[in-house]
């Protein structure tokens, strides 16, 4: 597990992070995920979102940012040639750690309703499933 390198996402990354998003099966993509998009995000949200490694392939990715109030997590990903080796777990404790450094307490994330693998995952991960949340979304 030592081989696999957590490190924090730079806009460097993107080509190989997008490529990563693009390859992962219950993964949905907009124009908010455009490299521009994605460098606001970083710039915004400095310290908070992290890649894993190995050797120099990206294999593994978080974005993470908060409001000042509360943390949110996007695009958790990991080849599937590289599951179930802790390199999600570690990416969200790297995470959640950048978060709680910054005074941010509580996180959230979005899973679409439709990707089993990913709402399985979280349920597995002791995150709890909000019923009571509706989300709205208009674009400006």
């Amino acid at each position: 597990m030592n081989k696999y390198k957590i490190r924090e996402m730079n806009l460097n990354d993107y080509l190989k992070v997008f490529d990563l998003w693009s390859n992962t099966e219950g993964m949905g993509l907009s124009d908010s995920d455009s490299e521009e998009s994605i460098s606001k995000f970083l710039k915004r949200n400095d310290g908070h979102s992290f890649v894993c490694t190995d050797a120099e392939e990206i294999i593994g990715t978080i974005l993470c940012g908060h409001d000042g109030r509360r943390g949110f997590l996007y695009h958790v990903a990991v080849s599937k040639e590289y599951r179930k080796n802790g390199i999600g777990k570690r990416l969200v404790e790297s995470a959640l750690d950048s978060l709680k450094k910054s005074g941010i307490i509580k996180c959230h994330l979005m899973v679409l309703g439709n990707n089993k693998i990913g709402n399985q995952y979280w349920n597995n991960a002791g995150w709890i499933k909000r019923d009571d949340i509706l989300i709205f979304s208009k674009d400006t």
